[in-house]
């Protein structure tokens, strides 16, 4: 299916607390990766717009109507917005390629899991059930949850749509007011999602998405005393630098960092699976993916053959156009991205690294007007190298042997990430074992980049803190509360009432 040639983009207001307004912060231009045409040019929020959506956020959130709705009641509200992005999954999807160069098929897949996520959200809001604690004395003792008021979701520019759909989703069925920062590079298909929202009828002020600068947005959010958690979706420098600031005024966030994923192929393994599931775990999205598998470690006894296969696969990818079906690998977000990967190809060439494909960007009039660069192979270089430790973000895989179980859990733990884990290999006790010894949030074996949102998502190490996803995810946006209620009907013998005369 071609591009639609009357695609509909939000008009460039932002969502201010149910309103549509102009922001008054610096100006954001969203681009086209496939030619770097404009798709919007619009004004972004400025801190005062953030605290005023923070005190409407305020008011909502402590508005009876809203905190007191029964669980399925506010479900219903989350049903709603299932349905709204599903009716509106394929502009949905063009808006999301228009802002970020990927492909329509990804899209597509991403809008139909925002749909997924909020109706997951909504049956767990039906079915959750509080606890009644074994009592110790002549009380009964309860635990419950309720909401923690003004939280806010920091989302990135590579998936928007289903960052999206993973904070709000919890956070408006834990009972709470969210402000949404979209990333700059692609602010537009959160704002399509408000406008979802919106018709869905989700009360004034409940939510508001804010696009705008870091120093800004992002620094008021946090910074705020009225906003009770952070989730921050990026890279793990801002997400330490934020985490710093939640700690002086002691507000728990949950923080989905950067990754340096290994890729384990040992010499048992079915290679078809394997190759498929390789250049699915690194080329796809670009490798513009926290969880890229982007150290690829080939036991010693197939490393020739896998990697001989495997090149001849990458060089015969079809790099193109995001609106093209055949299309596997579509432009970068942005030249200074893509820049940043070059800067690091070249960095692997200094350091002794051979490059078996790509590489480059591409030749050919097809790809001049876009931001595009070919996937690429990087193999002889020692795990201590910059680009086996530091990620690139980029279609960019390195290779390296190992000789046995140990030294692939030694090589793929050698890492400041933890995010996650590929495993393939016909032993199902050895994927028991190595997957248990592995540093990471997740693991998959014989499969790659697979995700339910039923199943808790996280990092380890540098690569974050706390889970989305799950049943727990939606305890993630609540506080805690224990009750006491006595059952004896007896004074409390301490105060001794009868002595006191009282």
């Amino acid at each position: 299916m071609a591009q639609m040639q009357n695609l509909e983009l939000p008009d460039g207001r932002i969502f201010l607390g149910g309103e549509w307004r102009e922001g008054r912060g610096a100006e954001i231009t969203s681009l086209y990766p496939a030619d770097r045409s404009v798709n919007r040019v619009l004004r972004g929020a400025s801190r005062e717009d953030v605290e005023e959506a923070i005190a409407r956020a305020q008011a909502a959130a402590a508005d009876p109507a809203w905190r007191n709705l029964r669980p399925h009641e506010r479900a219903a509200y989350l049903y709603r917005i299932s349905e709204g992005i599903a009716r509106n999954a394929e502009r949905i999807a063009q808006v999301q390629s228009r802002d970020t160069g990927k492909t329509l098929a990804e899209t597509r897949a991403l809008a139909a899991s925002a749909a997924g996520t909020f109706r997951y959200f909504a049956a767990v809001l039906e079915t959750e059930e509080e606890a009644m604690t074994p009592a110790r004395g002549d009380y009964l003792t309860f635990s419950v949850h309720e909401p923690i008021g003004v939280v806010a979701g920091i989302t990135p520019w590579n998936s928007p749509i289903a960052s999206d759909a993973q904070k709000l989703a919890p956070a408006l069925a834990a009972g709470n007011a969210v402000l949404m920062k979209p990333a700059s590079w692609s602010p537009l298909v959160s704002l399509v999602l408000a406008q979802i929202v919106e018709e869905a009828g989700l009360p004034r002020g409940l939510l508001s998405v804010l696009p705008g600068r870091g120093d800004e947005v992002g620094e008021t959010l946090v910074t705020h005393p009225a906003v009770g958690k952070v989730s921050f979706t990026g890279g793990t420098a801002t997400g330490r630098a934020l985490a710093e600031k939640a700690a002086r005024k002691l507000m728990p966030v949950s923080l989905e960092l950067g990754g340096k994923s290994a890729t384990i192929v040992f010499d048992d393994a079915d290679l078809d699976l394997t190759l498929a599931g390789v250049l699915f775990g690194i080329f796809s999205s670009t490798g513009q993916s926290c969880i890229a598998g982007s150290r690829l470690l080939v036991q010693r006894g197939v490393y020739d053959r896998f990697l001989e296969r495997l090149v001849a696969a990458t060089k015969a990818l079809r790099v193109g156009h995001p609106a093209d079906p055949a299309t596997q690998v579509a432009p970068m977000i942005r030249d200074p991205h893509r820049d940043s990967v070059e800067r690091y190809v070249a960095l692997a060439r200094e350091e002794g690294g051979e490059i078996l494909a790509g590489g480059r960007r591409p030749e050919g009039a097809a790809y001049e007007a876009g931001i595009y660069y070919l996937p690429t192979i990087i193999a002889g270089l020692p795990n201590s190298a910059r680009v086996c430790q530091e990620e690139i973000f980029g279609p960019v895989v390195v290779v390296q042997p190992f000789e046995d179980e140990a030294e692939a859990v030694a090589i793929a733990n050698d890492s400041e990430y933890g995010l996650a884990c590929g495993i393939w290999t016909r032993d199902q006790g050895r994927a028991w074992r190595v997957g248990r010894s592995v540093a990471a949030g997740t693991v998959w074996v014989n499969t790659y980049k697979q995700f339910s949102i039923s199943t808790p998502f996280g990092g380890v190490k540098d690569s974050g803190l706390g889970r989305e996803k799950g049943r727990q995810g939606l305890r993630a946006w609540m506080q805690q509360k224990s009750l006491y209620l006595d059952t004896s009907g007896r004074p409390h013998p301490w105060a001794r009432l009868s002595e006191l005369g009282a």
